[in-house]
């Protein structure tokens, strides 16, 4: 367990719901990256743009691939859709893409 009272309620409330363990795990992990990138500022003094910001910081500055920015995105709607009940909206973030490698 985590020592996030916080983080703590938040697994709570997935196990409540039914969630799979490898999914409240990766959850965990990209919300709890989610307030380290924005200072352990709490989220509920957050909002769409400070996500769209996490999410072009993947994108751009760790190069994650289309489906790791996904997940991300999934773990942090949950959190502000189902947990927090404070609607995140129309986010308008551009997915990181990655170049076509053509055959030889």
């Amino acid at each position: 367990m985590s020592k996030s009272p916080f983080l703590n309620a938040i697994r709570m409330d997935m196990r409540q719901k039914g969630y799979a363990l490898k999914t409240e795990k990766t959850y965990l992990h990209w919300i709890k990256r989610f307030i380290l990138f924005h200072k352990k500022r709490h989220p509920q003094a957050m909002g769409s743009e400070d996500v769209r910001q996490f999410l072009y910081s993947l994108a751009n500055d760790k190069h994650v691939a289309i489906s790791t920015q996904k997940i991300a995105l999934n773990a942090l709607a949950f959190l502000y859709n189902k947990f927090l009940q404070q609607p995140l909206g129309d986010i308008d973030y551009i997915p990181a893409s990655k170049p076509r490698n053509l055959p030889k």
